[in-house]
């Protein structure tokens, strides 16, 4: 069912394959969005676009790699040349390898630190002009970043992890100064357990089934339940920025 707030907006979703991702692109498509969808996983993205294009809604798959600059560039102007202009932003893509810090495992610190900040400062840049010309012609521009509680929440092994996402979160808060006065919206999600595939690439078995009691413990959100916030966030007048939601299941303290 189209949203008015999103009927005419043209959106660019990272991380787009799985997770909040996926779950994110099918509310903003739903809404009326156009929406192009952005991952490694084209077989993922295809399905998905097939999905949201027989459902009525506007998506349009990008295959693109957010930590090499030339797979971004390539992505942008593929973005540009389906639907133009953009004015609004998930920077969803991220992963969550946790280990001691102790184990020295540079590949994985590398891993983190090229997706969750760099890569989110590749698609910040790239689509920053969009952004800003989309505001200046009287329109709503978002730019919304999906961080973490790991963020200023502290879990042993997940350093690294931590470390990225509070980068992310503080990225955030400060592009405000940047943007909001060009009247560009920018917007941190904060996501505790949720039920997503980012635990499927730890590959430590002691720390994999550590996170496996957690959801067992605890009812976890669903990638569908940040995806209704993000959706919520981006859907307010345009004088209202919500810049920083921390969402939990009730049963996470």
């Amino acid at each position: 069912m189209s949203h008015p707030a999103l009927a005419a907006r043209t959106a660019v979703v990272t991380g787009a394959a799985s997770g909040i991702g996926t779950a994110a692109a099918r509310v903003l498509a739903a809404g009326g969005a156009r929406v192009a969808l952005l991952s490694r996983r084209t077989d993922r993205l295809d399905a998905l676009a097939a999905e949201l294009t027989a459902a009525g809604g506007q998506a349009l798959a990008v295959t693109a790699d957010i930590t090499d600059q030339a797979s971004v560039d390539a992505a942008v102007k593929a973005v540009h040349d389906a639907y133009g202009r953009v004015d609004l932003v998930v920077n969803n893509a991220g992963v969550m390898l946790p280990n001691p810090l102790a184990d020295g495992r540079l590949d994985e610190w590398t891993r983190m630190i090229d997706t969750n900040l760099t890569g989110a400062l590749r698609v910040i840049r790239a689509f920053t002009p969009d952004l800003t010309a989309a505001a200046a012609d009287g329109r709503t521009a978002d730019l919304v970043n999906v961080s973490s509680i790991a963020s200023h929440v502290l879990f042993p092994n997940y350093a690294v992890y931590g470390a990225t996402k509070a980068a992310l979160t503080q990225l955030s808060a400060a592009l405000r100064t940047e943007l909001g006065p060009r009247d560009v919206r920018v917007s941190t999600v904060e996501p505790g357990l949720t039920d997503t595939e980012l635990g499927g690439h730890i590959d430590n078995p002691e720390l994999r089934e550590q996170l496996g009691g957690m959801f067992t413990e605890i009812p976890a959100l669903a990638a569908e339940d940040i995806a209704d916030l993000v959706a919520y966030i981006v859907s307010r007048p345009r004088h209202v920025n919500l810049r920083h939601s921390v969402v939990l299941p009730t049963r996470q303290a």
